[in-house]
Protein backbone atom coordinates (compact mmCIF):
# COMPACT_ATOMS: atom_id res chain seq x y z
CA UNK A 1 0.00 0.00 0.00
CA UNK A 2 1.56 2.75 -1.11
CA UNK A 3 1.67 5.82 1.63
CA UNK A 4 -0.64 8.60 1.55
CA UNK A 5 0.39 12.18 2.91
CA UNK A 6 -0.84 13.34 5.79
CA UNK A 7 -2.64 16.48 4.61
CA UNK A 8 -4.32 14.12 2.32
CA UNK A 9 -5.68 11.91 5.31
CA UNK A 10 -6.49 14.92 6.91
CA UNK A 11 -8.86 15.70 4.05
CA UNK A 12 -10.19 12.65 4.11
CA UNK A 13 -11.42 12.85 7.18
CA UNK A 14 -12.86 16.27 7.41
CA UNK A 15 -15.12 15.73 4.42
CA UNK A 16 -16.67 13.90 6.46
CA UNK A 17 -16.67 15.45 9.31
CA UNK A 18 -19.67 18.41 9.09
CA UNK A 19 -20.73 20.01 12.03
CA UNK A 20 -23.52 18.59 13.83
CA UNK A 21 -27.19 20.01 13.69
CA UNK A 22 -27.16 23.16 15.76
CA UNK A 23 -29.14 23.52 19.21
CA UNK A 24 -30.44 25.76 22.08
CA UNK A 25 -27.43 25.22 24.94
CA UNK A 26 -27.75 25.92 28.81
CA UNK A 27 -25.00 28.80 28.87
CA UNK A 28 -23.36 26.79 31.83
CA UNK A 29 -23.04 24.22 29.44
CA UNK A 30 -21.62 25.88 26.62
CA UNK A 31 -18.37 26.88 27.33
CA UNK A 32 -16.29 25.91 24.47
CA UNK A 33 -18.94 25.61 21.85
CA UNK A 34 -19.22 27.25 18.44
CA UNK A 35 -22.21 30.04 17.66
CA UNK A 36 -24.06 28.26 14.74
CA UNK A 37 -26.03 31.44 13.54
CA UNK A 38 -24.98 35.41 14.68
CA UNK A 39 -26.39 36.63 17.85
CA UNK A 40 -27.92 40.20 17.82
CA UNK A 41 -28.94 42.55 20.99
CA UNK A 42 -32.17 42.68 21.61
CA UNK A 43 -31.48 45.31 24.18
CA UNK A 44 -28.97 47.93 25.26
CA UNK A 45 -26.18 47.23 27.59
CA UNK A 46 -25.73 48.92 30.16
CA UNK A 47 -29.70 49.62 29.67
CA UNK A 48 -29.80 52.88 31.39
CA UNK A 49 -26.88 55.73 32.64
CA UNK A 50 -25.47 55.06 35.62
CA UNK A 51 -22.35 55.72 37.65
CA UNK A 52 -18.92 54.01 37.50
CA UNK A 53 -17.84 55.51 40.46
CA UNK A 54 -18.88 56.00 44.43
CA UNK A 55 -19.50 59.56 44.51
CA UNK A 56 -22.27 62.23 44.10
CA UNK A 57 -24.38 62.85 41.18
CA UNK A 58 -23.92 66.40 40.00
CA UNK A 59 -24.52 69.12 37.50
CA UNK A 60 -20.81 69.71 35.88
CA UNK A 61 -21.89 73.25 35.40
CA UNK A 62 -22.03 73.92 39.58
CA UNK A 63 -18.45 72.26 39.79
CA UNK A 64 -16.84 75.33 37.67
CA UNK A 65 -15.78 77.13 40.89
CA UNK A 66 -14.43 74.38 42.67
CA UNK A 67 -13.73 74.01 45.79
CA UNK A 68 -17.25 74.93 46.41
CA UNK A 69 -20.02 73.24 48.34
CA UNK A 70 -23.17 71.34 47.56
CA UNK A 71 -26.17 70.44 49.35
CA UNK A 72 -26.92 66.86 49.65
CA UNK A 73 -29.81 64.99 48.49
CA UNK A 74 -29.60 61.70 50.29
CA UNK A 75 -28.16 58.47 48.84
CA UNK A 76 -28.89 56.02 45.98
CA UNK A 77 -28.00 52.79 45.90
CA UNK A 78 -26.98 50.30 42.92
CA UNK A 79 -30.14 48.51 42.04
CA UNK A 80 -32.33 51.19 43.37
CA UNK A 81 -34.61 53.83 41.78
CA UNK A 82 -35.02 57.69 42.59
CA UNK A 83 -37.50 60.46 41.85
CA UNK A 84 -35.14 62.71 43.03
CA UNK A 85 -34.06 65.61 40.63
CA UNK A 86 -30.45 66.97 41.11
CA UNK A 87 -31.19 70.77 40.62
CA UNK A 88 -28.80 73.74 40.78
CA UNK A 89 -26.22 73.53 43.82
CA UNK A 90 -27.60 70.09 44.39
CA UNK A 91 -25.78 66.96 44.65
CA UNK A 92 -26.90 63.31 45.76
CA UNK A 93 -24.90 60.58 47.11
CA UNK A 94 -24.08 57.69 44.17
CA UNK A 95 -22.86 54.40 44.47
CA UNK A 96 -21.73 52.42 41.52
CA UNK A 97 -24.09 50.93 39.19
CA UNK A 98 -26.61 53.38 40.26
CA UNK A 99 -28.84 55.12 37.63
CA UNK A 100 -28.01 58.33 37.32
CA UNK A 101 -30.80 60.41 38.81
CA UNK A 102 -32.50 63.10 36.38
CA UNK A 103 -31.30 66.59 36.25
CA UNK A 104 -27.76 65.32 37.29
CA UNK A 105 -24.68 65.04 33.90
CA UNK A 106 -21.88 64.34 36.30
CA UNK A 107 -20.10 62.16 38.56
CA UNK A 108 -17.87 63.35 41.14
CA UNK A 109 -16.13 60.40 42.75
CA UNK A 110 -15.55 59.79 46.58
CA UNK A 111 -12.00 60.89 46.70
CA UNK A 112 -12.46 64.50 45.50
CA UNK A 113 -15.26 64.95 48.22
CA UNK A 114 -15.10 65.88 51.80
CA UNK A 115 -18.46 66.80 54.23
CA UNK A 116 -19.51 70.48 53.74
CA UNK A 117 -19.05 73.52 56.24
CA UNK A 118 -22.84 73.13 57.20
CA UNK A 119 -24.90 69.84 58.33
CA UNK A 120 -26.18 68.81 54.99
CA UNK A 121 -23.67 70.09 52.41
CA UNK A 122 -20.76 68.14 50.54
CA UNK A 123 -17.76 69.88 49.82
CA UNK A 124 -16.54 69.31 46.30
CA UNK A 125 -12.71 69.33 45.19
CA UNK A 126 -12.07 69.90 42.03
CA UNK A 127 -14.28 70.57 38.72
CA UNK A 128 -15.49 67.72 36.78
CA UNK A 129 -16.53 68.24 32.63
CA UNK A 130 -19.88 66.74 31.83
CA UNK A 131 -20.26 63.32 31.28
CA UNK A 132 -17.81 62.49 34.01
CA UNK A 133 -17.81 58.78 35.56
CA UNK A 134 -21.13 58.47 33.63
CA UNK A 135 -22.02 54.85 31.99
CA UNK A 136 -24.08 55.83 29.23
CA UNK A 137 -26.68 53.31 27.84
CA UNK A 138 -25.77 51.25 25.29
CA UNK A 139 -21.91 51.90 26.03
CA UNK A 140 -21.24 48.82 25.69
CA UNK A 141 -23.33 47.16 23.73
CA UNK A 142 -26.75 48.96 21.63
CA UNK A 143 -29.43 47.16 20.76
CA UNK A 144 -29.91 45.32 17.42
CA UNK A 145 -25.71 44.87 17.51
CA UNK A 146 -24.21 42.02 16.13
CA UNK A 147 -22.77 40.61 19.59
CA UNK A 148 -21.37 37.23 18.01
CA UNK A 149 -20.21 36.26 14.67
CA UNK A 150 -21.95 32.69 13.06
CA UNK A 151 -18.67 30.48 14.38
CA UNK A 152 -17.63 31.93 17.66
CA UNK A 153 -16.55 30.29 20.23
CA UNK A 154 -18.28 30.72 23.51
CA UNK A 155 -15.74 31.88 25.63
CA UNK A 156 -16.30 32.55 29.54
CA UNK A 157 -16.21 36.35 28.55
CA UNK A 158 -18.68 35.62 25.54
CA UNK A 159 -20.86 33.55 27.96
CA UNK A 160 -20.57 36.58 30.06
CA UNK A 161 -21.80 38.77 27.07
CA UNK A 162 -25.16 36.37 26.66
CA UNK A 163 -25.94 36.74 30.36
CA UNK A 164 -25.75 40.39 30.13
CA UNK A 165 -28.16 40.51 27.63
CA UNK A 166 -30.67 38.35 29.57
CA UNK A 167 -29.95 35.10 27.48
CA UNK A 168 -30.14 31.74 29.36
CA UNK A 169 -29.68 29.77 26.39
CA UNK A 170 -27.10 29.80 23.44
CA UNK A 171 -27.30 28.35 19.38
CA UNK A 172 -24.58 26.83 19.18
CA UNK A 173 -23.39 23.49 17.34
CA UNK A 174 -23.60 20.79 20.40
CA UNK A 175 -20.86 18.54 22.37
CA UNK A 176 -20.42 15.42 20.62
CA UNK A 177 -20.72 12.72 22.41
CA UNK A 178 -17.31 10.34 21.74
CA UNK A 179 -16.96 6.67 22.39
CA UNK A 180 -13.97 5.29 23.27
CA UNK A 181 -13.12 1.30 22.56
CA UNK A 182 -10.89 -0.69 22.83
CA UNK A 183 -10.79 -4.66 21.60
CA UNK A 184 -8.55 -7.65 22.29
CA UNK A 185 -7.91 -10.75 24.43
CA UNK A 186 -4.66 -9.52 25.32
CA UNK A 187 -6.56 -6.79 27.21
CA UNK A 188 -6.68 -6.03 31.08
CA UNK A 189 -8.24 -2.88 32.61
CA UNK A 190 -6.76 -0.99 34.84
CA UNK A 191 -6.64 -2.37 38.55
CA UNK A 192 -7.33 -5.77 37.35
CA UNK A 193 -4.81 -8.50 37.80
CA UNK A 194 -2.77 -9.64 34.61
CA UNK A 195 -2.80 -13.11 33.19
CA UNK A 196 0.27 -14.72 31.18
CA UNK A 197 0.25 -12.58 27.64
CA UNK A 198 -1.58 -9.56 28.39
CA UNK A 199 -1.23 -6.19 28.88
CA UNK A 200 -3.19 -3.27 30.50
CA UNK A 201 -5.41 -1.07 28.36
CA UNK A 202 -3.70 2.37 28.69
CA UNK A 203 -4.72 3.38 25.30
CA UNK A 204 -8.58 3.94 26.86
CA UNK A 205 -8.41 5.95 29.76
CA UNK A 206 -5.77 8.07 27.85
CA UNK A 207 -8.26 8.63 25.05
CA UNK A 208 -10.95 9.23 27.21
CA UNK A 209 -8.75 12.07 28.51
CA UNK A 210 -7.81 13.63 25.04
CA UNK A 211 -11.82 13.25 23.75
CA UNK A 212 -12.49 15.73 27.36
CA UNK A 213 -9.55 17.94 26.30
CA UNK A 214 -10.69 18.50 22.91
CA UNK A 215 -13.95 19.67 23.97
CA UNK A 216 -16.53 16.89 23.66
CA UNK A 217 -18.09 14.58 25.54
CA UNK A 218 -16.21 10.86 26.22
CA UNK A 219 -18.20 7.81 26.73
CA UNK A 220 -16.93 4.63 27.93
CA UNK A 221 -17.43 1.56 26.01
CA UNK A 222 -15.09 -0.31 27.69
CA UNK A 223 -12.99 -3.31 26.38
CA UNK A 224 -14.72 -5.80 23.98
CA UNK A 225 -13.26 -9.28 23.57
CA UNK A 226 -12.66 -10.96 19.98
CA UNK A 227 -15.76 -12.67 19.75
CA UNK A 228 -17.66 -11.55 16.38
CA UNK A 229 -21.23 -11.05 18.13
CA UNK A 230 -20.18 -9.06 20.85
CA UNK A 231 -18.27 -6.43 18.32
CA UNK A 232 -20.73 -6.35 16.20
CA UNK A 233 -23.20 -5.33 19.49
CA UNK A 234 -20.67 -3.05 20.90
CA UNK A 235 -19.70 -0.99 17.28
CA UNK A 236 -23.39 -0.74 16.34
CA UNK A 237 -24.53 0.23 19.99
CA UNK A 238 -21.81 2.85 20.24
CA UNK A 239 -22.78 4.28 16.94
CA UNK A 240 -26.41 4.61 18.15
CA UNK A 241 -25.41 6.63 21.00
CA UNK A 242 -22.65 8.38 20.08
CA UNK A 243 -21.65 11.28 17.46
CA UNK A 244 -18.46 9.03 16.69
CA UNK A 245 -16.34 6.01 17.95
CA UNK A 246 -12.71 5.89 18.39
CA UNK A 247 -11.31 2.64 18.53
CA UNK A 248 -7.41 1.75 19.00
CA UNK A 249 -5.48 -1.06 17.70
CA UNK A 250 -5.89 -3.46 14.61
CA UNK A 251 -5.36 -1.16 11.78
CA UNK A 252 -1.99 -1.94 10.44
CA UNK A 253 -1.94 -4.00 6.96
CA UNK A 254 -1.71 -7.72 7.07
CA UNK A 255 -3.02 -7.91 10.73
CA UNK A 256 -5.65 -10.13 11.36
CA UNK A 257 -8.30 -8.62 13.09
CA UNK A 258 -12.02 -9.06 13.49
CA UNK A 259 -12.63 -5.34 14.72
CA UNK A 260 -11.42 -4.93 10.82
CA UNK A 261 -13.33 -7.25 9.82
CA UNK A 262 -16.64 -6.22 11.86
CA UNK A 263 -15.62 -2.43 10.59
CA UNK A 264 -15.80 -3.30 6.73
CA UNK A 265 -18.67 -5.08 7.26
CA UNK A 266 -21.30 -2.43 8.91
CA UNK A 267 -19.46 0.53 7.14
CA UNK A 268 -17.49 2.22 4.67
CA UNK A 269 -13.62 2.31 5.79
CA UNK A 270 -10.15 3.05 4.46
CA UNK A 271 -7.66 1.74 5.78
CA UNK A 272 -4.79 3.65 5.62
CA UNK A 273 -0.81 4.09 5.88
CA UNK A 274 0.39 7.73 5.92
CA UNK A 275 3.90 9.06 5.66
CA UNK A 276 4.56 9.89 9.32
CA UNK A 277 6.09 8.26 11.95
CA UNK A 278 4.61 7.37 14.95
CA UNK A 279 1.03 6.47 13.80
CA UNK A 280 1.86 5.53 10.39
CA UNK A 281 -1.46 3.04 10.31
CA UNK A 282 -5.12 4.87 10.59
CA UNK A 283 -8.16 4.16 9.68
CA UNK A 284 -11.40 6.06 9.19
CA UNK A 285 -15.11 5.63 7.87
CA UNK A 286 -18.27 6.15 8.18
CA UNK A 287 -21.11 3.85 10.18
CA UNK A 288 -24.28 3.99 10.74
CA UNK A 289 -23.61 7.86 9.59
CA UNK A 290 -21.27 8.07 12.26
CA UNK A 291 -17.49 8.57 11.88
CA UNK A 292 -15.25 5.96 13.40
CA UNK A 293 -11.39 6.46 14.47
CA UNK A 294 -9.69 3.55 13.87
CA UNK A 295 -5.83 4.43 15.84
CA UNK A 296 -2.90 2.46 15.79
CA UNK A 297 -2.51 -0.03 19.68
CA UNK A 298 0.79 1.32 20.16
CA UNK A 299 -0.11 3.52 22.46
CA UNK A 300 2.46 6.89 21.65
CA UNK A 301 1.34 6.02 17.69
CA UNK A 302 -2.70 6.26 19.50
CA UNK A 303 -1.97 9.49 20.77
CA UNK A 304 -0.44 10.94 17.84
CA UNK A 305 -2.76 9.57 15.70
CA UNK A 306 -5.34 11.23 17.67
CA UNK A 307 -3.76 14.66 17.57
CA UNK A 308 -3.20 14.36 14.12
CA UNK A 309 -6.51 13.33 12.99
CA UNK A 310 -9.10 12.18 15.04
CA UNK A 311 -8.97 15.62 17.36
CA UNK A 312 -9.36 17.81 14.25
CA UNK A 313 -12.20 15.34 12.72
CA UNK A 314 -13.84 15.87 16.72
CA UNK A 315 -13.22 19.42 16.08
CA UNK A 316 -15.26 19.54 12.81
CA UNK A 317 -17.94 18.19 14.22
CA UNK A 318 -17.95 20.76 16.85
CA UNK A 319 -18.31 23.34 14.27
CA UNK A 320 -14.84 24.97 14.82
CA UNK A 321 -13.23 26.60 11.89
CA UNK A 322 -9.69 26.08 13.36
CA UNK A 323 -9.31 22.47 14.09
CA UNK A 324 -5.93 21.91 14.05
CA UNK A 325 -2.90 22.42 16.86
CA UNK A 326 -1.73 25.86 16.82
CA UNK A 327 1.59 25.65 15.42
CA UNK A 328 4.30 27.29 16.16
CA UNK A 329 8.12 28.32 15.41
CA UNK A 330 10.89 27.06 18.05
CA UNK A 331 14.46 27.34 18.27
CA UNK A 332 16.34 23.34 18.70
CA UNK A 333 18.11 23.21 21.59
CA UNK A 334 19.88 20.21 20.32
CA UNK A 335 20.29 18.71 16.94
CA UNK A 336 17.12 16.59 15.29
CA UNK A 337 18.93 13.41 13.65
CA UNK A 338 16.95 11.30 11.07
CA UNK A 339 17.36 9.19 8.05
CA UNK A 340 15.21 9.77 5.13
CA UNK A 341 12.55 7.67 4.59
CA UNK A 342 9.65 9.36 2.99
CA UNK A 343 7.86 10.03 5.87
CA UNK A 344 7.35 13.36 8.39
CA UNK A 345 8.81 12.59 11.72
CA UNK A 346 6.83 13.99 14.40
CA UNK A 347 9.45 13.98 17.43
CA UNK A 348 8.09 14.53 21.31
CA UNK A 349 9.53 17.03 23.10
CA UNK A 350 9.05 19.84 26.11
CA UNK A 351 8.68 23.45 25.43
CA UNK A 352 10.17 26.38 27.15
CA UNK A 353 9.99 30.30 26.21
CA UNK A 354 13.73 31.47 26.85
CA UNK A 355 15.29 34.90 27.62
CA UNK A 356 15.12 35.54 23.91
CA UNK A 357 11.39 35.39 24.00
CA UNK A 358 11.35 32.53 21.56
CA UNK A 359 10.04 29.08 22.24
CA UNK A 360 12.79 26.60 22.85
CA UNK A 361 12.55 22.30 21.90
CA UNK A 362 14.66 19.58 23.37
CA UNK A 363 13.47 15.89 22.58
CA UNK A 364 12.39 13.64 25.39
CA UNK A 365 13.95 10.53 25.93
CA UNK A 366 12.67 7.76 24.70
CA UNK A 367 11.17 7.80 21.30
CA UNK A 368 9.39 4.49 20.31
CA UNK A 369 6.24 4.51 19.77
CA UNK A 370 5.29 2.18 22.95
CA UNK A 371 7.40 4.47 25.39
CA UNK A 372 4.18 6.09 26.83
CA UNK A 373 5.98 7.40 29.56
CA UNK A 374 8.70 9.67 27.59
CA UNK A 375 5.11 10.85 26.05
CA UNK A 376 3.89 11.82 29.15
CA UNK A 377 6.68 14.63 29.79
CA UNK A 378 6.48 16.37 26.12
CA UNK A 379 4.15 19.06 25.60
CA UNK A 380 4.32 19.03 21.92
CA UNK A 381 5.68 17.82 18.62
CA UNK A 382 8.65 18.83 16.16
CA UNK A 383 7.71 18.46 13.12
CA UNK A 384 10.68 17.10 10.98
CA UNK A 385 10.24 16.70 7.34
CA UNK A 386 11.61 14.04 5.29
CA UNK A 387 15.61 14.64 5.36
CA UNK A 388 18.62 14.20 7.85
CA UNK A 389 16.99 16.20 10.15
CA UNK A 390 18.30 19.46 11.91
CA UNK A 391 20.75 20.88 13.32
CA UNK A 392 21.21 22.06 16.77
CA UNK A 393 20.33 26.06 17.27
CA UNK A 394 17.93 25.23 13.73
CA UNK A 395 14.49 26.81 13.62
CA UNK A 396 12.09 24.12 13.37
CA UNK A 397 8.26 23.86 13.99
CA UNK A 398 6.64 22.45 16.68
CA UNK A 399 2.28 21.65 17.21
CA UNK A 400 1.96 22.64 20.54
CA UNK A 401 -0.44 20.01 22.57
CA UNK A 402 -1.34 22.28 25.87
Amino acid sequence: MPLLPLAEAQAHVLAACAPLHPSAVRLGDALGLVASVPITAESSVPPFDNSAMDGYAVRASDTVSAPCELTELGTLAAGASSDVVVGPGQALRIMTGAPLPAGADAIVMVELTEPGSSPGTVRIAEEVQLGTSVRRAGSDIAAGDVVLAKGTVLTPGVLGVLASLGASRAPCHRRPRVGVLSTGDELVAPGEPLGPGQIRDANRPMLLALVAQAGCTPVDLGIVRDDRTALVEAVSNGVEGCDALVTSGGVSVGDFDLAKAVLDELGEMRWMQIAIRPAKPFAFGVVGGVPVFGLPGNPVSSLVSFELLARPGLRALMGHAEVHRQQVPAVADVGFERDPDGKTHFVRVRSSVEADGRVHVAPVSGQGSHQLAAMAGADALVVLPDGDGVNAGAEVAALLLG
